[in-house]
């Protein structure tokens, strides 16, 4: 209780100096203390049921399986959750990626511990990997908003954030600016397990996006093949089956 005080001090005095921006409307957030201005807070969608049991798009009517995974598409990953939809979140997630909006990732963070906790606990994830930057990249933007919300999320979960485990060696360029086989080939080889010291046998992967799915699995298979069996996957936002 002692400690707590000064503390509840110290985050009013920063509010104060530095107030912080509403990851909805950029604004000042109000009332002050909040992460999100409480008249933002219905903009935000969250992933409603049905979703696909697998990859977790949302579902255009009733069932466990979107048509590719119905299909058969190959995942190399157990499941994917995703907690919006995507276009509810889309200008806040390009804020937090291009505009130095890194002040984002308190609110999100603690929004994907709250709604995707339970299911991250129930794989027996042993700790979170974020999908790394190339280091071109890392520079010109001076964080990764996967590691950003990884951290995040593990301090209310209790899980570790392994940032130098997996490695992005290839400067791809951007997935949204390409079809699904453009995609397929841009990803390939692109990332790069370091030596798994750890000896992790089950994690969860971290990113912003779920769209085709495309980097989570170039990146699933790379920890796979290294000897993690068992990768699971989360993000902030997610698709809709087309």
């Amino acid at each position: 209780m002692r400690e707590a005080r000064p503390r509840r001090i110290f985050e009013a005095v920063k509010d104060l100096l530095f107030p912080r921006r509403c990851p909805v409307c950029d604004g000042i957030v109000t009332p002050m203390g909040e992460k999100i201005c409480t008249s933002c807070l219905p903009v935000l969608k969250p992933v409603r049921a049905p979703w696909c049991m697998v990859c977790g798009k949302g579902l255009a009517k009733e069932g466990e399986l979107c048509e590719e995974c119905k299909n058969g598409k190959l995942h190399f990953f157990r499941r994917a959750r995703a907690l919006y939809d995507y276009p509810s979140v889309a200008l806040s997630i390009y804020r937090f990626k291009y505009g130095a909006r890194r002040e984002y990732k308190d609110f999100f963070g603690e929004e994907m511990a709250k709604y995707l906790g339970d299911f991250i606990l129930s794989t027996g994830a042993q700790a979170l990997i974020p999908i790394p930057l190339h280091k071109r990249r890392m520079r010109k933007r001076g964080y990764n908003q996967a590691a950003e919300l990884s951290k995040v999320l593990g301090a209310k979960l209790g899980l570790p954030t392994y940032e130098n485990l997996l490695f992005r060696v290839k400067n791809t360029k951007p997935q949204k600016q390409q079809n699904s086989k453009e995609r397929q080939n841009n990803l390939k080889k692109a990332f790069l397990v370091r030596k798994n010291d750890v000896e992790l046998k089950t994690i969860i992967l971290i990113d912003d996006i779920y769209t085709t799915g495309t980097t989570a699995d170039e990146a699933a298979k790379a920890l796979t093949e290294a000897g993690i069996p068992d990768v699971y996957v989360v993000t902030l936002a997610g698709g809709m089956e087309a």
